[in-house]
Parts: C-alpha cells; sequence; structure tokens
C-alpha cells in the first residue's frame, strides 16, 4: 500500500483525508494552519502531521500527494510534487489555463509518475450506469444533454460559480459523449461581487448535433444536481439529491402521425446502482492506478480537456456571450485571436495568450504565455511583455515599453515614448524605456510617462500621472503621481505602525528600510512544524 500526503484539509480536504485513513493509505495531512491540524490531531493521532509542503515532499516515505488547496494553487504545487518523484492527485480544476495543464502532463509522463484529476462525477455509480445505456443504444440518437447544479452558497471569493461548479457536469458531458466540442457560449450575471459571476448558463455544440447545456448557481432557494440525457427513443434522469431512484429511464418521446409530432409518454422505471461512495471510489482508484501502473480514468489529459471548455466558456463570459470556435478542441492552439484582431506575421505570441477584438499586434512584438490583451489594443513593434500579463481595452503600448510578468494595465491607461513629440519631426531615435516590473498595477486612465520604472508590485492609481520612478510596492496617486502608501504583493494596502507589518489579507510579512519596502524573507518562525 501506497503512503499518502493529503495537501490541504479544509472544506473538500478533510473527506480525502477520511477516505484515504479508511482505504489505509493516509501518512500525513499538511496545512498552514496549525489550529487545523491540531483539530485532526485528536481525531487521526497515529498520522503524521506537516505545516511545510516542502518538507512533505522531501520525505521519502510519501509515494504520493493529494492536493485539495485553492485553484490559483494547483499548478505549482502540482508541478513541485511531480519534480519530487510523487504521484499526484489535484482536485478540480488541474490548472487554470491549458499550458499549465499540458507541462503537468509532460512532467507527469517523462518519470512515469500518475497524474489524477478530481472530477468525482465519473466514478458515480449512476453515471458509470448511464454510460452503460447510452453505449447500448436504448435510448437512440442522443439529441441533448441539460445539468442543474444549483445550490445556495457556499459563496466563494476565490473563483466564479462556472470554475467552482461547472467542471462536474462538463467532465460528466465530455464521458458520456466521448467528443469534445465545436463551440461553446457562456453568460452569466454577478450579484454578491461586481467582478464574480453567481449564476452561468453554458451551451456546448457538438459536431454530432449534440446541445450540452450547463446551468450553474449559488443563489438558489432549493439545492440542485440534476443531469437529463434526451434521446429519440428514450430519456434519463440522473438526480443525485435522491435518497432513493437516482437514476431513472423514462419511455418518452416523440412519434410522427399524419407528419405531426406526437408525444409519447410512458412509464418510467428506476435503474438500481450500486451504493458506492463515489469519492471513495476515485480514491481507491488512484490507490490502484499507482500499484497496477495504469493511467486514471480521470488523468492530465481529461483535466486539459474540461480546461479547455472553462477557458473557453470564461472566455465567452467576459465578452458578453461571444461565441468561441473550439477549432474541433482536439489540437491544442497555442494562442487565441478574436477574428476582427490583427496579427503580423514575425511577431511571438505565447501559449495560453488570447487577443480580443479589433487589437492589433505588431511584427517584431513578443507576448508571453497566459496574456490577456482585451479589445482595441495596440502593441507595437519591438514591445517586449511577460507571461500573465493583462492589458484591458484601449490601451496602446508603444515601441520602448517593456512589461514584466504578472502586470496589470487598466482601461484606457497610457503609456508615451517620447518627452517632446512634434508630429512634422521624427523623434524615433529618441524614444525612452518605460519598464513596469513584475506584479505592477495600473489603474484606468494612468499616465506613465516615458522614461521611467514602475517597481515591483506597486499600484499606479485611477487617472495618476507617472513623472517620476515608483518603488516596489508603492502607492502613488494624484497628478503629478506621490507616495501615498505601500501594497502588498495580494494587492491590498499595508498598514505600517512602525518598520515591520504583515498583511491583513494574505499574512505576508514586510520590513521598511531607507530604500523602500520589501518582503521580509525570513518568516521561520510563520511555518512553525508540529507532528503527531
Amino acid at each position: 500500500m501506497n503512503n499518502i500526503a493529503v495537501i490541504g484539509s479544509g472544506y473538500w480536504g478533510k473527506n480525502l483525508v477520511r477516505n484515504f485513513d479508511e482505504l489505509g493509505a493516509l501518512h500525513t495531512i499538511c496545512d498552514k494552519n496549525i489550529a487545523t491540524l491540531r483539530s485532526f490531531q485528536e481525531k487521526y493521532p497515529e498520522k503524521k502531521f506537516q505545516t511545510s509542503y516542502e518538507l512533505v515532499l522531501k520525505n521519502p516515505a510519501i509515494d504520493a500527494v493529494v492536493i485539495a488547496t485553492p485553484a490559483e494553487t494547483h499548478f505549482e504545487l502540482a508541478k513541485k510534487g511531480l519534480l519530487a518523484g510523487k504521484h499526484v492527485f489535484v482536485e478540480k480544476p488541474l490548472a487554470l489555463v491549458v499550458s499549465e495543464a499540458e507541462t503537468l502532463c509532460e512532467i507527469a509522463f517523462r518519470r512515469n509518475l500518475k497524474l489524477m484529476v478530481g472530477h468525482i462525477l465519473l466514478y458515480h455509480p449512476a453515471i458509470v450506469k448511464l454510460k452503460e445505456i447510452i453505449s447500448s443504444g436504448e435510448l437512440g440518437k442522443i439529441n441533448y444533454i441539460y445539468s442543474n447544479r444549483l445550490n445556495l452558497g457556499k459563496f466563494r471569493t476565490e473563483e466564479n460559480i462556472l470554475w467552482s461548479f461547472a467542471p462536474h457536469d462538463i467532465s460528466a458531458i465530455l464521458y458520456l459523449l466521448e467528443e469534445m466540442p465545436t463551440q461553446v457560449v457562456a453568460q452569466g450575471g454577478n450579484y454578491l461581487n461586481n467582478d464574480i459571476a453567481d449564476v452561468t448558463m453554458s451551451v456546448l455544440s457538438f459536431k454530432s448535433g449534440v446541445k450540452g447545456h450547463i446551468f450553474v448557481s449559488w443563489l438558489h432557494p432549493n439545492k440542485e444536481q440534476k443531469l437529463v440525457v434526451v434521446g429519440d427513443k428514450k430519456m434519463v434522469v440522473f438526480d443525485d439529491t435522491l435518497a432513493e431512484g437516482k437514476l431513472q429511464i423514462h419511455d418518452k418521446g416523440v412519434e410522427w402521425v399524419n407528419r405531426q409530432p406526437v408525444p409519447r409518454k410512458n412509464d418510467a422505471k428506476i435503474v438500481p446502482i450500486e451504493s458506492n461512495e463515489p469519492l471513495k471510489a476515485e480514491c481507491a482508484h488512484f490507490l490502484e492506478c499507482i500499484e497496477s501502473d495504469r493511467a486514471p480514468k480521470t488523468d492530465g489529459n481529461n483535466g486539459i480537456q474540461v480546461l479547455k471548455i472553462l477557458n473557453a466558456c470564461q472566455d465567452s463570459l467576459e465578452h458578453h456571450g461571444t461565441v468561441i470556435d473550439m477549432n474541433g478542441a482536439c489540437r491544442s492552439e497555442s494562442f487565441f485571436a478574436h477574428e476582427t484582431a490583427v496579427i503580423d506575421t514575425a511577431c511571438k505570441i505565447g501559449k495560453g495568450s488570447k487577443v480580443w477584438h479589433f487589437s492589433h499586434i505588431m511584427s517584431g512584438a513578443e507576448i508571453g504565455e497566459r496574456c490577456n490583451i482585451g479589445q482595441n489594443v495596440v502593441i507595437s513593434h519591438g514591445v517586449k511583455i511577460g507571461s500573465n500579463v493583462k492589458i484591458q481595452n484601449n490601451v496602446s503600448i508603444y515601441e520602448g515599453v517593456v512589461l514584466e510578468d504578472d502586470v496589470f494595465c487598466g482601461p484606457s491607461m497610457v503609456f508615451t515614448n517620447v518627452i517632446n513629440p512634434r508630429s512634422h519631426i521624427s523623434r524615433k531615435h529618441k524614444f525612452k524605456q518605460t519598464l513596469v516590473k513584475k506584479g505592477a498595477t495600473i489603474g484606468a486612465n494612468a499616465t506613465i510617462v516615458c522614461g521611467h520604472t514602475i517597481g515591483r508590485y506597486a499600484f499606479v492609481g485611477a487617472g495618476a500621472v507617472v513623472t517620476k520612478d515608483v518603488p516596489d510596492h508603492a502607492l502613488v496617486l494624484g497628478n503629478p503621481a506621490t507616495i501615498e502608501g505601500w501594497m502588498c504583493e495580494c494587492g491590498h494596502q499595508l498598514n505600517f505602525q512602525g518598520d515591520m507589518t504583515a498583511c491583513s489579507e494574505c499574512g505576508k510579512e514586510y520590513i521598511k528600510t531607507e530604500e523602500g519596502v520589501r518582503l521580509f524573507e525570513d518568516q521561520g518562525t510563520l511555518h512553525a512544524e508540529t507532528s503527531a
């Protein structure tokens, strides 16, 4: 039996802890919250406990890690696990962008390690049985599938409802149909937070003619987890909220009489299914795949397929229901460009990047991976942009501007590249360089006068006019922009009472010196280790 370490033991992680313990494979529980670990020590006194993921990976007694942390941490934690020689089970989603998921798959393949994603519905006995029913032809030709996953709460601030609920239904639909959609479209509404969708409706269109409708919401009066498959002979309803009769076949359909459709409404029958707990079956499958050296049902490639659809739905959602062409979705495009975008030859655009309506990328421009280039953006010749950069609508980035990784440029902000422009005098040889360092944010309608550097994780407020260098972590406001405070890497304002402070949002510690503010790197006291 292999030894498992569960990383993250909160809302969902505690269920993984319980199941791997019951399967006799749980070795270590790892969580940064010491109070949480102490509560588990009482229930699992014979297990090991750890606050340091790095020390878990260095432990030769641990064969595999199970990651149940926030979605934005999945890629880095899974990558570290694989590089440390551990098999990895990641809760959905596998990563946030396709290129990251592909990297994980490549590492797992090269090192002959198991990489599995927590698409739990594929281990539900009702879904397994439904797959058998569809394959037998009893339902006839499948016309459409719709799924509702609705509830009141649990509200999240780190991910929207699409990323929280829809992966379950997307994975199930792909499993049942055995094909990828050719197009997706998604719309939704933000009611609790301006930038987080609480309700979404996604439509997947398949080459076979099948339509898949996915309705998810955490603003619904009743809990509903229902999947309906409509064939031209019969129909099936899977209702996971029922204690009994979760899977039913309805002998209903349409008959043509005198060239007119007439509904056929015969009785329904309950399909008997096993009473296995899906999560336990999923955990057991992971252990079996390690023992037998076979690929998991929900391996990294399965995770990539679901992630492609999630990314496409998110793109459609952000652009008010734009239809996203998946290009057959069986091949991985290195980047996406809207049909109205102009992409000149001899420019470089990294994997997972997106270029939207009416934007122009000129020759010689270099754009990294996972960037999002909004509408009506111009990126000139020679401009260099790092990875994971977000450039909002109506921004022009001129020659001489360099953006490092994780930079955010707000709507209609302005870069200049000449101090004294005249339309009748060419001053291309006098372009001044502007450098925006890693993680910096530039607010809407701000202006950056050329020849200056914006420091790491600095924050330029909306409408500010920057006329001199901005230090790391500085918050600058006004015209001309002056330092009005200091910002954490996470984007939360720091409150210094002396020379040291900790971010009230993420807990990172900072020190103020004559040179400015920097992250306090000696944080060993914050990561105390505990063992059973």
